[in-house]
């Protein structure tokens, strides 16, 4: 059994806070819904300590975090797959997470699965036995899980989370195959430039220097970083160093990382990425919670919790104020003024029609689209953009060279 602290309204807006003793979150949003109480928020406070064995060591106890190996991607992916194709098929959680603990293929996932599942038999919650994993599970996945368990659905928020982490998964991947000749051309340009100027630019510049001519400005800058890059690299590696981790900490700070949350959706390529993945994971979160009677509020209380971006997290909670206090969701956006025209139009549909989960589902299946085709814009781009980097780089350079050697040529026709 778990203590759980709950803060609610009535059906009259009166505020109540309390405590009380359930064996899950999902049982313990049901007795408050049984009460005629609407949950703000509902926190496990405390766990009643469960019985030991002989010795007084527990007997059972499941392992410690540090002792759960760690899961990669892949796995994880696999992981979610199966538990929502078990769960779909009609399993209660515990025997289906005994099932994938009883895989025949030795992997990490048999102890993660054991660990989960003594957890989930010890009355702790799904969600909180995921955020006892380490780092197996995002922050944002345990969430997304606790939707699912205050809905019922957690099947349905499974099978979405697993769609959500194959797509970032074949995205990083087709960024890697994109990025793998550029690399090659870019380390050996670094390669090629390193020769360039430790050994032909000096050799260069004992031989422009006996003209006696005045040489063009790009070869005089290609000779002073020649020098210069030559006697002091090793400074220039740590105030680079320091730079980068300088930088690293101001962004661990709050105002940091929401001056960096907040640059990321204004960025080229990137931001448009970002706000079309929030828009297609909210809405179709959203559209599984209030198909499975989840109240709108809450289902936006959840999704708060569940965003990782700060900026998002604030502009979500603007408007979930603004639905809790009664106005309709589509116009919150509005008012909010973040949120594109065209999403806020099809919102109002949906709620003049009586059909707000149809039209959140239909904006969902819309910023997917979108997402996909942003992703492929993207991976598109990558590779050209970085080989006309290198291409620049190493033209600079040549010209700088061939413009020094002409100039000398031309003053010794001169003589």
């Amino acid at each position: 059994m778990a203590k759980f602290s709950y803060e609610a309204r009535s059906s009259t807006g009166e505020r109540r806070t309390g405590e009380m003793d359930a064996r899950s979150r999902v049982e313990a949003l049901e007795r408050l819904r049984r009460d005629g109480l609407r949950p703000v928020s509902l926190k496990e406070s405390d766990t009643v300590p469960r019985s030991t064995g002989p010795g007084g060591s527990d007997a059972d106890s499941p392992p410690l975090t540090r002792e759960i190996p760690r899961l990669s991607g892949a796995q994880v992916i696999v992981f979610t797959e199966e538990l929502s194709e078990l769960l779909d098929a009609g399993l209660q959680l515990e025997p289906a997470l005994r099932i994938i603990e009883q895989r025949q293929e030795k992997s990490p996932l048999r102890p993660v699965s054991a660990f989960l599942r003594q957890q989930v038999r010890d009355g702790v919650s799904f969600s909180r036995a995921l955020k006892a994993c380490g780092r197996n599970f995002s922050e944002l996945y345990s969430n997304m899980v606790a939707a699912g368990e205050a809905s019922g659905a957690l099947p349905q928020i499974l099978r979405r989370q697993c769609q959500y982490l194959i797509m970032m998964d074949d995205l990083q991947r087709r960024i890697a195959s994109a990025l793998v000749y550029p690399s090659i051309v870019f380390t050996s340009a670094i390669v090629l430039m390193f020769v360039f100027l430790t050994f032909l630019v000096p050799q260069l510049t004992s031989l422009l220097s006996k003209t006696g001519q005045q040489l063009p400005l790009v070869t005089r800058l290609l000779i002073f970083f020649s020098e210069f890059f030559g006697r002091w690299w090793w400074a220039v590696l740590i105030v680079l160093a320091a730079i980068g981790y300088g930088v690293w900490q101001a962004l661990q700070t709050p105002k940091g990382r929401a001056w960096w949350d907040r640059t990321l959706l204004h960025l080229p390529l990137v931001g448009p990425v970002v706000r079309a993945r929030f828009f297609a994971q909210l809405l179709q979160t959203l559209a599984t919670l209030v198909t499975n009677g989840v109240a709108l509020f809450q289902g936006l209380t959840l999704m708060h919790a569940a965003i990782p971006n700060v900026e998002l997290k604030r502009l979500l909670a603007d408007v979930s104020a603004l639905v809790g206090e009664g106005g309709h969701f589509s116009r919150a956006m509005k008012k909010v003024g973040f949120f594109p025209p065209m999403l806020i139009d099809i919102l109002a549909v949906g709620e003049q029609t009586g059909d707000l989960a149809g039209a959140l589902e239909r904006a969902a299946k819309k910023y997917d689209r979108e997402l996909t085709s942003r992703i492929q814009h993207i991976t598109t781009l990558v590779q050209p953009l970085v080989i006309l980097l290198v291409a620049g780089f190493v033209g600079i350079v040549a010209y700088s060279m061939i413009a020094g050697i002409l100039t000398s040529v031309n003053s010794l026709r001169a003589r």
